[in-house]
């Protein structure tokens, strides 16, 4: 109701506040009901504001650069080797003026490395995202020799329950966030 229209057309609840009861208890049931409210109203503003940053972090894991999202978004299952008992594919993030290097030093970086088993998925301002499948059984060494050559490998192992499940958290947060709004 407007303003104007509460003001000129005011009714008393007398089963609220019965006219009879000493005015001393009507205002002690009015603060009581007013405090509620505004107990309430902190609350919900709290589980909105706590939605909000999460929704905001997964906003921004999903944003940043090829060091910090999430690469879920931009990986599909084609990029890695899944089911093998002794290849694993590892994803490492290459700085643009050394894609030359990367190409011509990947193999080489420790043993059993596959030969020509490297593909850019994604690119960004600073470098690039490379795939590159090895044997189990160096990744610690090749993790170390990608290290000394700036290159930067990210801990990423492709299990398609878990992308669902991204999703689903981030559709779940905005229409918590629409609905709680």
């Amino acid at each position: 109701v407007d303003l104007p229209s509460f003001v000129t057309h005011f009714e008393w609840d007398m089963a609220k506040y019965p006219a009879k009861q000493p005015l001393v208890s009507v205002v002690d049931t009015l603060a009581k009901q007013l405090a509620q409210i505004e107990t309430d109203l902190k609350s919900r503003t709290a589980a909105y504001n706590t939605l909000k940053t999460n929704l905001e972090n997964l906003e921004k894991k999903s944003m940043g650069n090829l060091f910090t999202r999430t690469l879920s978004d931009i990986v599909s299952k084609e990029d890695f080797v899944l089911g093998s008992e002794y290849l694993v594919t590892l994803l490492v993030i290459v700085p643009k003026p050394s894609y030359a290097q990367w190409q011509k030093t990947y193999e080489s970086l420790s043993d059993m490395v596959v030969p020509r088993s490297t593909k850019l998925i994604a690119e960004d301002n600073e470098g690039g995202l490379f795939t590159v499948t090895l044997f189990r059984k160096v990744i610690e060494d090749f993790k170390t020799k990608a290290k000394e050559n700036k290159f930067t490998v990210r801990e990423f192992y492709y299990d398609e329950k878990e992308i669902k499940r991204e999703r689903e958290e981030m559709s779940r947060l905005l229409s918590d966030k629409k609905q709680q709004y």
